[in-house]
This record gives structure tokens, sequence and C-alpha cells, in this order.
């Protein structure tokens, strides 16, 4: 089935509810994404297909977590080629909003702020950022909301004890501190959705794939290799239940010189504080998160790994 775009909410309602009526659904899913869509964004696609019987995905950049207006007007628009790329995975709905359709009173006056837990990592390095991601994610997860207009189905909208169907929103590892930030607010606000993590999608070469990644050079982009190296050096190290030893990997990104690093280091997954065994002489222990992010060339990158041990 070809896919459908719609650009309004009242449009993405009414298509939802249609076609969980059509297909005796009893569970939706949602992929939010900025556009400029790459196989990263297809698997989040493919697994909500495999898991819900109606599929939306959301495109939109949005104006709020962009500091600087030269990076929101550089942000690539590909609609056709974003289309193709999800109707090719099963989507059935694409939504597609105007900035007035999702600020119709222009910036909004009250907003998600993301807490402390946004203000470390990428929100020391991007002021607001998350403020502007979590109050646009907000607004998508209410938007994508099934069953208006349904009649109960015995299926459940996930912790809301009503006879709606199941909903799941889905985020990329990528963006851990994002996820972190999104299931803390799904729980803290008591929001009706399952919100469901993907993994990293990676080149063969092991870059974590990013709409980004077209502004690096060939050399820029085989610098940017370190970073996926570090980590992966931190995990099998971790699988090991040997000491972390951070610092030689920190050393090793510091010896490629096209490389800038802004941070590196091993937190916990939930809170992002800094973890303690990430020493030369203790084994590793527990759950941890190793992120890091860099600059290469003009392009910031973020990426990250689960520890486990």
């Amino acid at each position: 089935m070809a896919i459908k775009l719609v650009t309004t909410a009242a449009e993405l309602k009414a298509e939802s509810a249609r076609l969980l009526t059509q297909k005796q659904g009893v569970s939706q899913g949602l992929v939010p994404t900025m556009g400029a869509l790459h196989e990263g964004h297809a698997r989040l696609a493919r697994t909500a297909v495999e898991q819900n019987d109606v599929v939306v995905a959301s495109i939109f950049v949005n104006p709020l977590q962009f500091g600087d207006a030269v990076d929101l007007d550089r942000y690539p628009r590909t609609l056709e080629a974003d289309l193709a790329l999800l109707e090719e995975q099963g989507v059935d709905l694409a939504f597609a909003p105007s900035v007035e359709e999702v600020y119709p009173g222009g910036e909004p006056l009250v907003r998600v702020t993301a807490g402390p837990l946004g203000e470390k990592w990428e929100g020391a390095a991007r002021p607001g950022h998350f403020d502007g991601a979590l109050t646009v994610v907000a607004k998508l997860l209410h938007y994508g909301i099934p069953g208006a207009g349904l009649p109960a189905t015995g299926a459940f909208v996930s912790g809301s004890g009503g006879g709606l169907p199941a909903y799941r929103a889905y985020f990329g590892q990528k963006d851990a501190q994002q996820l972190a930030l999104v299931r803390r607010m799904a729980a803290d606000l008591n929001f009706p959705v399952e919100i469901v993590a993907v993994p990293t999608v990676r080149s063969d070469e092991g870059l974590a794939l990013s709409s980004r990644n077209r502004f690096l050079s060939e050399e820029q982009r085989e610098a940017a290799l370190v970073l996926s190296r570090a980590l992966r050096l931190l995990e099998e190290r971790a699988n090991a239940h040997e000491p972390l030893d951070l610092e030689s990997a920190q050393a090793l990104v510091a010896s490629q010189p096209l490389v800038e690093t802004d941070y590196f280091d091993v937190v916990d997954p939930f809170t992002l504080e800094p973890l303690a065994e990430n020493c030369r002489e203790t084994p590793f222990r527990g759950e941890g998160l190793a992120i890091i992010a860099a600059r290469v060339g003009p392009v910031r990158l973020i990426d990250n790994v689960p520890l486990s041990s």
C-alpha cells in the first residue's frame, strides 16, 4: 500500500483511525523524525512496522531545538526521498506539518523543560536544545495517540488503563541523552505511550549513521572512525570484565589530529552521571553508557555504546 502524506493533526487523527478500523488493528507506532532520512531511520520504521498494525512517521524540522539560525537553514529537507524510504519500510502515514501547524501562535510561551538531566553533555554544548526537542516530542506524542473515533478493542494504550489501541514511539539509541529524556518525560508526565529504543545503525566501517555525515569530506569521514573504535575498545573491556581504562581510550581519540573531542566519559544510562568504574585498576561491573561528542571539521558528531558486565 502506498504511503499517505498528511499535513495537519486533524488529518492524522482521521487517517490513523480509518486505517486502524480498516485493518482491525490493535496497535499504532510513531516514528518521530526531522527528515533527511537514512538507514538508521529505516531501521526505526521497520521495527515499528514489525510491532504495530498502523505506523505513522513524522517529518518536522523543529526550529525550537536549533540555537543557530544558519544551522536550521542548512538542515537538509528531502521530503520526496524521505517518503520513498518510509514507503519501502511499510509505513502507512507520513505526517509532515508546517511550522504554523505545530506552533500556530508562534513560538510557544509554555515549554517542556528538560531540567538537570538536560543541562549536561549535549545540553551544556547546546543550551536550550533539549527543552525545544522535548516540547516538540510532547506535541508529536499527543498528535500520534491512536483511537480517535474508534470503538474499544480490548487492547490498551500503554499505561492508560483504557480500551484503546496500544501505542508505541520509536527512538534511536544513537541520541542516547534524548532517549533518556524522552523516557523520563513519558514516565514523569504519564504519557500513554511505550518508548521503544532501537540500536544504533552503523556504516560497514563503524561510523554511526547521521544526517550530518553528508557534510564530511572523505578524509574527515576516515578520521571520524576513531570515535567508534574508541567506544568499541571500552565495550570489549567491559565484556571481558576488565578495567575500562578510559584514559587510554581518550588518548586514542586525541591521537587523531582532525578530531577535537568535546566530551568522552562513561555514565549511568538513566541519570547520565559519570560512573566511578572508569579507572585503570578496577574491573568494570554493572551497567553503563560510554558517550562521546567531537568535532570533525565543520561537523559535530555524537556516538555512544551501552556497556554491561
